[in-house]
């Protein structure tokens, strides 16, 4: 029983991550800080999901002192699909050999990278301005 205890051990101590595991890690990672993540789990027994005002929902805090659930969901997701654009933008360099290919990858992640940056400033001015 010691003995294939320790092989397991030992094929378990010297294996390594591959490098893509590690990037989607690194990468969920800090847009997990970026979204606000951390902020919401330190402050999660007062933080709220979203308000209703009588007339409508917030799903962004109007001020930039605190921020709901909602908030860090947004934001990651923003973050997220920002990263996909430009992922996509890298991977239409690599298919030069196949113009049309590269081309629709190439709108495509400059149409995310777009939609996350303009979402993104909307939520900041919603931020500061309040609403």
């Amino acid at each position: 029983m010691s003995f294939s205890l320790s092989r397991w051990f030992r094929r378990l101590s010297t294996n390594a991550p591959s490098a893509f595991i590690l990037t989607v890690v690194v990468i969920g990672y800090t847009v997990f800080l970026f979204g606000g993540g951390l902020f919401t789990l330190i402050n999660w027994a007062t933080i709220q999901p979203s308000a209703y005002t009588g007339t409508s929902f917030l799903f962004i805090y109007p001020s930039m002192n605190s921020q709901f659930v909602s908030d860090t969901i947004i934001t990651v997701i923003l973050y997220a699909l920002g990263f996909v654009g430009l992922i996509a933008i890298y991977q239409s360099s690599k298919s030069a050999y196949n113009p049309r290919q590269a081309y629709m990858m190439l709108i495509i992640g400059i149409t995310f990278l777009l939609i996350s940056y303009l979402m993104l400033e909307l939520a900041i001015n919603i931020k500061i301005y309040g609403g």
